[in-house]
């Protein structure tokens, strides 16, 4: 099969990808039908990807973000690995499990390094649409790139547009999970601080699509400018009326990045006309929200000391990730670990199944290996981000600049939730990944056509 046909098939397959991760990957837990759509689904672009990088030399031209990728992927598979009983029962935190089977009177036979091996089996098995995304860009075109970018925002829109409609309801129907924030405006999501973090990642793409037209001439796509406008405008006021308190302190940050990589796509120079359209855009749909919701977003923000009590849980969280080190207690053993060493003074009829802190969480189920990787990623971004703003100017390098803001975004956002253990958030997160892994093989949209044509 010609390079041109596989690069066309591996695009149709992470375009429906990309539609099944946003309209059945918006939960975390608890509809493993839904999200094992979206993971049949990845099935078809992982065979394309790796097909048409054995064809060249992709593997070596990626190899740093491949051997993370890798190492993210076989963590889980090696922590379900039956131990022998000699081995497992030496692990930290392992005398409460060997005890309960003396008791029985049964004998400790193999086990794996996971405390809940069918949950670190899932989370594999969740990890399928981000990887294949993950290689699936990198082998599509420059302009299924875009294409992908554009559905990522279209998305946003049609999420932002169902969230209305929710809210129209009375906040009692239109919501797709049964465990969601009711009430409150989800979208596609079951939870109201992952739409923010969609809507925070869209943002930067929609500033420098729109700035961009102003590079090569004001005439050549109007539509594109006022789309990008309202586009942003939408954005802020949908982060408004969501009420996440991260998404509502993360706005000003990621709006000024936007801004700075909007006026690098616009060339550069004096600010354009997009620019202070953009800026007064964003200023009125701010003023708009605090006429008209400031009194809810400052009652959420007053209600903070009480919202699950998520920081007084982190000591008890860092306290459960030492004594399981160094090899963590199993990815997706959160939940179980956690009721273990929970303190019965601190028991009410809420709920804390996550740890509301990705990093501490993937501390405690991963260990130093968790560690590992992370440290490697950040490694790995902060070369490909410099690599995307020092760069010249031109559309794969704008939205490799705007991948570099959604990726800090979801970061940021990481730190007190956890985005990255939605599947549709993983999704769209790997396709700014990807775009960035080019940051470093391309030179401005002339050497992308070059790179393209020559090899992945």
């Amino acid at each position: 099969m010609r390079l041109k046909d596989q690069q066309s098939l591996a695009a149709i397959a992470a375009m429906v990808l990309l539609v099944f991760a946003v309209l059945f990957g918006g939960a975390s837990r608890a509809h493993e039908l839904r999200l094992a759509l979206v993971e049949l689904a990845s099935l078809p672009l992982l065979v394309f990807a790796f097909g048409q990088m054995s064809q060249s030399d992709g593997w070596r031209i990626h190899r740093f973000s491949l051997a993370l990728l890798g190492g993210l992927a076989a963590l889980p598979l090696i922590q379900i690995l039956p131990l022998p009983p000699g081995l497992w029962t030496s692990l930290p935190n392992r005398e409460q499990l060997v005890l309960a089977l003396d008791l029985a009177g049964l004998p400790a036979g193999w086990s794996p390094w996971s405390l809940t091996p069918d949950k670190t089996w899932r989370s594999f098995l969740a990890l399928l649409p981000p990887v294949s995304m993950f290689l699936g860009v990198l082998v599509v075109t420059a302009e299924s790139r875009r294409r992908l970018v554009y559905a990522i925002l279209a998305a946003t829109t049609a999420a932002i547009m169902l969230g209305t409609a929710q809210l129209a309801s009375g906040g009692e129907q239109l919501y797709p999970w049964r465990t969601t924030d009711a009430g409150a405006v989800v979208g596609f999501f079951a939870n109201r601080n992952h739409l923010a973090t969609l809507c925070l990642i869209a943002l930067p793409f929609a500033a420098v699509l729109g700035a961009r037209v102003m590079r090569r001439g004001r005439g050549s796509n109007p539509w594109a400018l006022w789309l990008s406008l309202l586009l942003m405008g939408l954005i802020v006021v949908a982060l408004g009326v969501i009420r996440s308190r991260t998404g509502i302190l993360l706005l000003a940050p990621v709006l000024i990045a936007s801004l700075l990589a909007a006026w690098t796509a616009a060339g550069r120079g004096r600010p354009h006309a997009f620019l202070w359209g953009a800026a007064g855009v964003s200023a009125a749909a701010i003023t708009a929200v605090g006429v008209l919701a400031l009194g809810p977003i400052l009652d959420r923000f007053d209600r903070l000391s009480a919202t699950e009590g998520r920081l007084e849980n982190w000591p008890i969280v860092t306290a459960a990730a030492e004594a399981h080190l160094p090899f963590g207690s199993g990815i997706g053993s959160f939940d179980a670990v956690f009721r273990s060493v929970e303190p019965l003074a601190q028991l009410d009829p809420t709920f804390f199944n996550q740890a509301h802190n990705d990093y501490l969480e993937t501390w405690l189920e991963t260990g130093w290996f968790g560690l590992a990787l992370m440290v490697g990623f950040l490694a790995w971004f902060a070369r490909r981000a410099f690599s995307a703003w020092r760069g010249e100017v031109g559309t794969d390098r704008d939205l490799q600049r705007a991948s570099t803001i959604a990726i800090v975004a979801v970061l940021a956002h990481s730190v007190v939730d956890y985005p990255l253990r939605t599947v549709t958030i993983a999704t769209i997160f790997a396709v700014c990944c990807a775009i960035l892994e080019l940051a470093g093989r391309t030179d401005g949209d002339g050497a992308a056509r070059r790179t393209e044509r020559g090899r992945v």
